[in-house]
């Protein structure tokens, strides 16, 4: 039974094709139309209450969460390729900038745009200066997280930041530019942009704004 992805291009479900295509595995695209409110309907809130995409079903098995969803396919599907193993060390960097991505940096730049109010002691994405230096520490002196090797961690932490330079959501650093550069230039990308720009052409969407 192929793997069903709850997928609209302008959602978090666009970087899951890219999981998808890297893990190398068949999958099935559900569109859900975000635009119309469908993402609440109780087809997808009855798996997800949360109604929200993107939102996995592998057989009996319903993964929510962008990070949650690329260390899941990594772990079943790509074991030691796009994952370390289990008892390889390297999974301590490979989960801490898996979950940096959404726990940190997507709050923390919400915080900086809003203008937020809060104490950085007390939220969990702190300082918006401490974080972009992390972030640097990340890939400083390596290609990808893990030194040379590519793995799931790049796609979600990489894809944050690609994400993010693309509409001018983060100061385009040298070191942050030339990281999205070698994680665009992966063949899997090329097939989930090539993926979700069909589903776009088919269903006669533009993003918003252009």
């Amino acid at each position: 039974m192929a793997i069903v992805l709850y997928h609209h291009p302008f959602s978090r479900a666009a970087n899951t094709v890219w999981m998808l295509e890297e893990v190398g595995v068949e999958y099935e695209l559900k569109f859900v139309d975000i635009m119309a409110g469908d993402q609440k309907k109780e087809d997808v809130t009855k798996l997800n209450p949360m109604g929200k995409l993107p939102l996995l079903v592998d057989g009996g098995t319903v993964v929510t969460e962008s990070a949650a969803i690329g260390l899941y396919l990594a772990d079943r599907y790509a074991p030691g390729r796009l994952a370390p193993k289990l008892d390889d060390a390297a999974r301590g960097a490979y989960f801490r900038w898996s979950l940096f991505a959404p726990s940190v940096i997507e709050p923390g730049s919400m915080a900086k745009a809003g203008n937020w109010e809060f104490r950085a002691g007390s939220a969990g994405w702190g300082n918006y200066d401490d974080m972009l230096a992390t972030m640097e520490s990340a890939i400083a002196g390596r290609d990808f997280v893990l030194g040379k090797e590519f793995s799931m961690a790049d796609v979600i932490f990489g894809g944050t930041i690609a994400y993010m330079l693309d509409f001018k959501m983060l100061e385009p650093r040298p070191s942050f530019t030339g990281y999205a550069e070698r994680v665009k230039a992966r063949p899997a990308y090329a097939k989930s942009e090539a993926r979700n720009k069909a589903v776009m052409d088919e269903r006669g969407l533009k993003m918003p704004g252009a």
